[in-house]
């Protein structure tokens, strides 16, 4: 693997998959039950977010490992699709809370940025141009007659 190979886009994507992760387990919603967190409020919005890290890991790991830009770019307009259907799920989780929750904490909008994070990413990775990963051939010249 050669870090050297991720782009502007892939790291991107890779810190909107680690803010995603981490808003899993921090707390995400104030209630008459106590804070809760992504995993106490497991619905159809937190379904798609993990749809959304699968496809963001999918898109750095194929920048990292394949030689070809046929694989990182297939996965990249997968990213894009879920990315944003992982922005309009957090922003529903965001506006209607669970279990009659009265206070949105950090974990909702940890998991909204990263979301944009990993469609924005993804967006810029489709946009960019992959660098060479070898020099390009020089052929020698022949003499003229």
């Amino acid at each position: 693997m050669n870090f050297r190979q991720l782009r502007v886009g892939e790291s991107t994507v890779l810190v909107g998959v680690i803010c995603l992760i981490v808003s899993l387990f921090v707390r995400s919603y104030y209630g008459p039950a106590g804070y809760l967190n992504a995993w106490n409020t497991f619905g159809p919005g937190v379904a798609l977010e993990l749809a959304a890290i699968c496809a963001a890991l999918a898109t750095v790991i194929s920048a990292l490992t394949e030689r070809s830009t046929a694989l990182p770019v297939s996965t990249a307009v997968w990213c894009v699709l879920l990315g944003l259907v992982s922005v309009i799920a957090a922003l529903v989780r965001a506006l209607a809370r669970p279990e009659h929750a009265t206070e949105a904490c950090y974990g909702v909008w940890l998991a909204l940025i990263g979301a944009a994070l990993i469609l924005v990413g993804a967006w810029l990775a489709l946009r960019d141009e992959r660098p060479s990963l070898y020099p390009p051939a020089l052929p020698e010249s022949r003499p003229r007659p």
